[in-house]
């Protein structure tokens, strides 16, 4: 009996262990260097060291003809502003949607054409049309082109960042303690909890305006947009975040002309 008691407990311990180490492994950077490296170079961000009150919300994935526009009504009700990573074939699929975006004042963002994890290529011809075939969409569309870059998963390697840095581009990932995890339908509640739990200046909150057959999302926003202005915080777009860096030294990002499709 005390043998069978002292084999679960190894065996729970040992499950225990191996989650601990992918949700470690998950979180780990993707690329031969890690944050240390990319951070102080201002070629990726995570959030935004400032004592100001503000957040950016983000959000991947759509646009999404029930999501996107729910979340629009939202962000307008509590004088919010977002920016969203969107894939570029649901950009053509919906492009009154993605307008809206741009209408309303949120900041679109490129978050490739088919979601494409670059952790699986190192082809930079992929790289390429990838995210040249997004940023067409949108400027089609808005008659801007996009800044800011999300990879997939958070997934980047060392050529994807070349690219990126060298064609105009800001890889923007998320606050570590800010991934929501609404993708994977958590619930509402563990939505809420996640981001106002940890909520502090300078975050940049990861959440997803297309999940399949989920509203989740859109439920906990009706929570936390009216609790984080009623803390004094202001959401406001990524590029507006890295205006309220702390120092007098701004987060660097490459200004030079992107090259044409």
């Amino acid at each position: 009996m005390k043998i069978k008691l002292w084999a679960a407990v190894l065996m729970g311990f040992s499950l225990a262990l191996v989650t601990d180490q992918m949700q470690a492994a998950a979180a780990a950077p993707s690329g031969q260097k890690g944050r240390e490296y990319y951070e102080p170079r201002g070629e990726i961000v995570w959030e935004v060291p400032t004592s100001d009150k503000v957040v950016a919300l983000t959000f991947d994935d759509g646009p999404d003809p029930v999501t996107t526009p729910a979340i629009l009504k939202l962000l307008k009700q509590y004088d919010a502003k977002a920016t969203f990573f969107v894939v570029g074939n649901r950009v053509d699929e919906y492009p009154d949607i993605l307008f809206e975006e741009y209408k309303e004042g949120h900041e679109i963002g490129n978050h490739t054409y088919k979601h494409t994890y670059f952790n699986l290529t190192r082809n930079v011809p992929s790289m390429t049309e990838e995210i040249s075939k997004t940023e067409n969409s949108v400027l089609a569309l808005t008659g801007q082109r996009t800044t800011l870059f999300r990879p997939p998963g958070g997934y980047y390697n060392s050529k994807l960042i070349d690219y990126t840095t060298s064609h105009g581009y800001l890889a923007v990932l998320w606050s570590w303690h800010q991934d929501t995890r609404d993708w994977a339908k958590p619930g509402v509640w563990k939505i809420t909890d996640k981001v106002l739990k940890n909520l502090r200046s300078g975050d940049i909150i990861l959440m997803h305006d297309h999940v399949e057959n989920s509203v989740q999302t859109v439920e906990a926003l009706k929570v936390i947009l009216p609790e984080i202005k009623k803390r004094g915080y202001q959401c406001v777009t990524v590029s507006e975040l890295l205006k309220h860096q702390r120092g007098a030294e701004p987060v660097k990002n490459n200004d030079s002309k992107k090259a044409g499709p």
